[in-house]
């Protein structure tokens, strides 16, 4: 339903079926589709959404039974996805994923979108085309998008590598869709996403710098949310924008805390991610979010199961409670990873003593006498400290 909704469709009927054995004719029984037709004459309606995978053979029998059009999960997905992506490479990764996905079905080509309305033509709409597409066209085309992305994929590892220069550790937001990243990213960052109460409003990453508690610049990064059961071709598709989390430093795993099936959501999350190969340890950091939307009982436990939890933050991205814990947690996280080191360090050598406050944390004043300077530290800037400046460090 929530899909459906996402873009703009009216529901004049749902249900659910039991299917014990799935017809390789049209997925549903017999029954089943008499009902739907009962229900098409009834109430008019121009289009059928299967919540599964329809194969070719059965969405052409149900469109034909029915006279209607009909789409599964992925085809709807897809449809949302062609209306929400607004950069090039966010158009390219929609136009990869809707070409894979139709190749197999030989209907509806890419050079039929119905332009106005954005989409890929699956929901329907005025002007649609029913041609079938020419599969050697087609080939061609994905190939190009592939390219294309490949290129998408080169130019962010420049920019990674970039980052990794300065560096600054890149903090990724990831989570379920609609689960409010973007209204927390906002909030944050001070930035202008767009953000709103719908499935997929994000599909294309965006990026932020900011500081934390500590003084420190962090890059904070949206991303494309997650969702239950999403194909795999999909996930290949948007594999250059996901490449962002595989390359954060911290992770950071927003939910949408008042929402009943919050723990389904969470276990879909975290198998994609594990699906990316992030490692299970130490894990994402949990940000519990929307406790404004919870009745004052369940906002106090919310808040009680995450005190003292230091991977865990109850928080509201719209009023800003708790968005400072959650920066201060991401500083904990990242201060984690540090390592103390002492130099010895002549007054007149202010660059590096700046460059030392600039990238590590003093842990004490410098002893006057003996000049010595301890500092927590990344090992990364550890040693691009000791290289620039030619420094050893002194034994603990």
């Amino acid at each position: 339903m929530g899909l459906a909704h996402a873009i703009n469709l009216d529901v004049v009927h749902a249900e659910w079926v039991k299917l014990d054995r799935p017809k390789p004719a049209t997925l549903l029984g017999g029954g089943v589709v008499d009902r739907l037709k009962a229900v098409v004459a009834e109430t008019g309606a121009g289009l059928l959404i299967v919540d599964g995978v329809l194969s070719p053979v059965q969405q052409r029998n149900l469109e034909r039974d029915l006279d209607i059009k009909a789409i599964d999960r992925t085809g709807l997905i897809l449809e949302i996805f062609g209306e929400r992506a607004r950069t090039h490479e966010g158009r390219l990764q929609v136009e990869l994923a809707a070409l894979t996905y139709a190749r197999s079905r030989l209907v509806r080509s890419w050079t039929h979108l119905e332009r106005q309305r954005g989409g890929f033509g699956f929901v329907g709409g005025p002007g649609e085309s029913q041609l079938e597409i020419d599969r050697r066209l087609t080939d061609e085309r994905i190939a190009k998008l592939k390219r294309q992305l490949e290129e998408v994929t080169r130019t962010r590892r420049l920019h990674r590598e970039a980052r990794a220069r300065v560096p600054y550790p890149v903090v990724a937001l990831v989570g379920y869709t609609n689960a409010g990243k973007s209204t927390l990213f906002n909030r944050i960052a001070r930035a202008g996403v767009m953000a709103a109460d719908m499935l997929f409003a994000t599909l294309d990453p965006t990026m932020r710098a900011i500081r934390l508690p500590s003084g420190r610049q962090v890059i904070l990064s949206d991303t494309v949310g997650f969702i239950s059961d999403l194909p795999t071709h999909l996930v290949a598709s948007f594999r250059a924008t996901l490449e962002e989390v595989e390359a954060a430093d911290v992770i950071v795993h927003v939910r949408d805390i008042a929402n009943p099936e919050t723990e389904e959501q969470r276990r879909d999350v975290e198998q994609v991610l594990a699906d990316l190969g992030i490692p299970a340890e130490p894990g994402p950091l949990e940000a519990w979010n929307k406790i404004d939307r919870l009745g004052e009982a369940a906002r106090v436990d919310a808040l009680s199961l995450c005190a003292g939890q230091p991977g865990r933050v109850a928080l509201s991205a719209v009023t800003g409670e708790g968005t400072d814990a959650l920066l201060g947690a991401i500083d904990a996280r990242l201060a984690a990873s540090r390592v103390e080191r002492c130099y010895r360090l002549d007054p007149a050598e202010g660059a590096a003593i700046a460059w030392l406050h600039e990238h590590g944390e003093m842990t004490g004043e410098p002893d006057p006498d003996a000049r010595l300077y301890h500092v927590l530290i990344d090992p990364v800037d550890a040693a691009r400290f000791e290289k620039r400046f030619g420094h050893a460090p002194l034994a603990q």
